[in-house]
């Protein structure tokens, strides 16, 4: 019995971290679409940079039109406050859905292994990882105003009270909380495929063996009937009859 190590068709180690994984990993997809549908185009982001700019906690949304009016080249947005990151965000949740679905699918019909497991979560991990630097990444575009992270993330949403944009922050700030826990998931979901994806002699040998019983069986059932005697033919009873049948064919034989 030899231990082999596959890649492609690998079996799980465990089959229910698998199964009951992708129940929180529906939800926090589905509640995602809806928060970052919410947002788009710009229900929240340049009033949000502009409550930031009046506080002094980060750059203005003006500089654009201080641009064009000046004549000068366009200035590098930060990526929190720019529709990238907006368009980015819808982009990734409509991507895991489908990419939920199709590993459902895929796990139903027993063909989602390792592998397949290691590759989905590594991409998504990065994905979500992107998002996460997006939604809440630092505004440097004014040296007055140096700003590490959202002031949304980091001081709350009371400073967007005097603006009526409260329930808006807290959209904002629901949304960073749950890409944070779907990037949660998926760096668990790596983790554990990485760990199946890790060279089990025991587990690879278990393969093997159900492999050679699978075909085991039926060769020894082949050898058995193989070595079975033959038996002999049936003869034919012996009556008065039948001799004198055997008479009058050896009289035609020699007519």
């Amino acid at each position: 019995m030899a231990w082999t190590y596959r890649i492609l068709r690998r079996p799980w180690r465990a089959k229910k971290p698998l199964y009951w994984g992708m129940i929180p990993e529906l939800g926090g997809v589905v509640a995602l679409l809806v928060l970052f549908a919410l947002q788009q185009p710009d229900a929240f982001r340049t009033l949000a940079w502009s409550i930031g700019y009046d506080r002094g906690l980060n750059s203005s949304p003006r500089v654009l039109l201080y641009a064009y009016a000046n004549h000068r080249p366009l200035p590098a947005i930060p990526l929190v406050w720019s529709q990238t990151i907006t368009d980015y965000n819808v982009a990734i949740s409509i991507v895991s859905l489908f990419t939920l679905l199709a590993k459902m699918i895929a796990t139903i019909m027993k063909i989602f292994y390792p592998v397949f497991g290691t590759v989905l979560g590594l991409s998504l991990t990065a994905l979500y990882a992107v998002s996460v630097y997006g939604q809440a990444g630092p505004d440097y575009l004014d040296p007055r105003y140096p700003s590490p992270s959202a002031w949304y993330i980091r001081l709350g949403c009371d400073i967007a009270a005097p603006y009526g944009a409260v329930k808006k922050c807290q959209l904002a700030k629901g949304a960073f909380a749950m890409t944070v826990y779907l990037l949660a998931i998926y760096v668990f979901q790596t983790c554990f495929a990485i760990w199946a994806m890790i060279p089990n002699k025991e587990l690879d040998m278990e393969d093997d063996s159900d492999d050679e019983n699978e075909h085991g069986p039926a060769n020894r059932k082949d050898k058995g009937v193989e070595m079975q005697p033959t038996p002999p033919p049936l003869q034919m009873p012996f009556t008065p009859r039948t001799q004198a049948f055997h008479a009058l064919e050896n009289k035609l034989t020699y007519a």
